[in-house]
């Protein structure tokens, strides 16, 4: 495969990975987000073939590419990526209610250095975005708190984290769908239902919707 070894973008490395795809090596959430829009709003247009267009936390994968060592040396010249929605309709804001009082939510507040109170509505003061969905079906990690707020995982990770749980885990945060382990800091809990595999789509959550946190 030509170009396997990959193609610089500015500090967006670019290379073909597998037989069917393209990877975009991202230095920040920021610029994953802004090739995420970009992408999509080139496929909507009809200017980009592939299948799936999959965000991560440092990346985005482009599989079902027809021909990926093309398309990889074309992305090397496309100008820097400025973030937007895709083409057509924006996704729809979810709003989530919580019940705030987790039982991690007074740690929480200690290491913001605020009250429970004021915790709370550091939270669902502001809005957030899907950066990438994984861990679980359904499950989004959601940007959107400043840097100084990031909190550290469990030392040990929870056997069980209750389905509905709202959390927070580094400089993101996310509503588990289901019961799982878990080890993000645990603030409240919502009824919202994320992800039912009988719904069109079963996710609630896909990448780069809006989301709100409102105190029910």
């Amino acid at each position: 495969m030509a170009n396997a070894g990959g193609a610089y973008h500015r500090l967006v490395r670019i290379r073909v990975v597998g037989w069917s795809a393209v990877l975009v090596d991202c230095g920040t959430p920021d610029e994953v987000e802004a090739w995420r829009a970009t992408l999509h709003r080139a496929r909507e247009a009809g200017a980009l073939s592939a299948t799936e267009i999959v965000p991560g936390a440092g990346t985005v994968l482009l599989d079902g590419v027809p021909d990926p060592d093309a398309l990889a040396a074309e992305l090397s010249t496309w100008p820097p990526p400025v973030a937007g929605p895709p083409v057509g309709a924006a996704p729809p804001e979810v709003l989530i209610p919580v019940v705030y009082g987790g039982e991690d939510l007074p740690r929480v507040a200690g290491l913001w250095g605020v009250s429970v109170a004021e915790a709370v509505r550091c939270h669902h003061d502001r809005e957030y975005r899907v950066a990438f969905c994984g861990f679980a079906p359904g499950f989004g990690y959601l940007t959107g708190l400043p840097p100084h707020l990031s909190v550290p995982r469990l030392a040990t990770p929870r056997p069980r984290v209750p389905a509905g749980s709202v959390g927070l885990a580094g400089r993101y945060t996310g509503v588990y769908p289901g019961a799982s382990p878990g080890g993000w800091l645990l603030i409240g809990r919502t009824d919202a239902v994320l992800f039912d595999v009988d719904a069109d789509p079963p996710a609630r959550l896909a990448p780069g919707a809006t989301v709100r946190f409102e105190p029910a």
